[in-house]
């Protein structure tokens, strides 16, 4: 987790929101991402979605059967669904995202019987880094983009 933090900090410094993920085969890191949606001006440019294309790269597949994910905050319903058709077995993810998370939160992805593969997600780990990393991130965008107010 300490590597996918080192991604959300990159991503922080690129003015992005500060989300990391890292995809470990065998103890070794073989995709990693940080969120650049806005650098790309792509919806889908999150974290979770370049560390699986890096790691499908790396393993020249698209099943990561042995691998594990971890990640900074609990991934959307586009990321959890990537991480399903993946064949990850294996979930670890720091914060819980009240807006759009997708692996307990809000809905269920990763553990739907209905899908054709389930995962086993690991929560809360390192929660306060990433959390205070998410913190300072919205804090300092408030301050320079101020609310409209409401009439």
């Amino acid at each position: 987790m300490k590597q996918a933090l080192r991604e959300a900090k990159l991503a922080y410094e690129e003015d992005e929101v500060p989300v990391g993920a890292v995809v470990v085969h065998k103890g070794a890191i073989i995709g990693r991402g940080h969120n650049q949606i806005e650098r790309l001006q792509d919806p889908t440019a999150h974290a979770e979605m370049i560390a699986l294309t890096a790691a499908c790269n790396h393993l020249e597949s698209r099943r990561l059967e042995e691998c594990t994910m971890y990640v900074t905050l609990e991934p959307c319903p586009m990321c959890a669904g990537a991480v399903v058709l993946s064949r990850i077995p294996r979930l670890v993810f720091s914060a819980f995202d009240a807006k759009a998370g997708a692996c307990g939160t809000l809905y269920n992805i990763t553990h739907d019987k209905r899908l054709n593969h389930t995962v086993h997600v690991v929560s809360g780990v390192c929660d306060r880094e990433s959390e205070e990393l998410l913190k300072s991130f919205f804090g300092q965008l408030r301050k320079l983009v101020p609310r409209r107010r409401e009439r």
